[in-house]
């Protein structure tokens, strides 16, 4: 068992969980933040917990709280990240300047995944994960989450790469950085709203046990590195490809429109997404979030099956 960073404060009961070899599943906050309105997203990370705990794993969202790294949130945290205007996005760069200034802050997958390593949480659920821009070839603009993903030994399950993104490029750049992509039961690399990319995936999973066989086996060869685990949305509830894409293309003019770029344009995009769709793109996100929630339990749960005390 990995003893937990003593910089970080940790709930009753994440810290117990962990003491026991109980399987845990980390959760992002930037999704409650940045990434969803009020009241939606304590709704969804209400539910969540609760998907979480039904599957038998405990929920630890992770956050920055007045310059503390929390590991596990109770309903008043939440709240105050659901509705604060006071809390910075913060990837892995900035967790020093947020945490030396007693500042509030909302971790991306990049941040999450780091606090929950030090935490000893090798799962972690989110929506989407990060990738290449489209354009990176002349902004350079590629998300931190790849290359945490090719240092940090957590398991990230997410409904594959957002789909405002260029998918191809970040499965070229995933590959080079040496981080195996499974997709759960598919063959192909599914689009965050759509389960159809037209890209294969690299790798394919049928069971959360086969994903836990995988974590156990890298992470005991010494390979450092997360595993991206892509999940597709559920076919009830994915807005097709061929109706999306003109979607994003829309919004991408409007943000170029606007001079938003840097951190601030995954938030705007998915923000104006909803708009143009009338809300069905939130529903959607709600929907794979939960469906990755309750994949992310089963994982967690075998995997502590596989390395907790005998």
């Amino acid at each position: 068992m990995t003893t937990p960073h003593p910089s970080l404060v940790l709930t009753d009961e994440v810290a117990q969980a962990l003491g026991d070899g109980a399987p845990v599943v980390a959760l992002e906050s930037t999704i409650i933040s940045h990434g969803m309105p009020y009241p939606q997203n304590v709704e969804m990370a209400t539910e969540v917990e609760r998907i979480i705990r039904d599957g038998g794993a405990v929920p630890a969202t992770i956050a920055v709280l007045d310059g503390r790294p929390r590991i596990g949130l109770d309903a008043e945290g939440l709240e105050l990240l659901a509705t604060s205007a006071d809390v910075t996005k913060v990837s892995v760069r900035d967790l020093p300047y947020v945490i030396a200034r007693g500042s509030h802050g909302a971790t991306t997958v990049a941040a999450t995944m780091r606090l929950a390593s030090l935490a000893g949480v090798s799962v972690f659920v989110t929506g989407g994960l990060g990738g290449v821009h489209r354009g990176a070839a002349q902004s350079f603009d590629t998300s931190a989450d790849l290359t945490e993903l090719s240092m940090t030994n957590v398991a990230v399950v997410s409904a594959g790469v957002k789909s405002i993104l260029d998918i191809g490029l970040t499965l070229e750049t995933l590959e080079t950085l040496g981080v195996p992509v499974l997709a759960y039961q598919t063959d192909e690399f599914p689009a965050f709203f759509s389960r159809s990319s037209g890209h294969e995936s690299p790798l394919r999973a049928d069971s959360a046990r086969e994903i836990a066989d995988v974590m156990v086996a890298k992470w005991d060869l010494n390979i450092a590195g997360g595993i991206a685990v892509v999940n597709p949305i559920p076919s009830d509830d994915e807005i097709p490809a061929n109706e999306i894409d003109g979607i994003i293309d829309q919004a991408i003019t409007d943000m170029e429109g606007a001079g938003i770029h840097g951190k601030e344009a995954t938030p705007y995009l998915l923000g104006r997404i909803v708009e143009i769709t009338g809300g069905a793109s939130l529903t959607a996100n709600i929907a794979l979030v939960n469906n990755n929630a309750r994949l992310g339990a089963q994982i967690a749960h075998e995997y502590a099956a596989l390395t907790g005390p005998a």
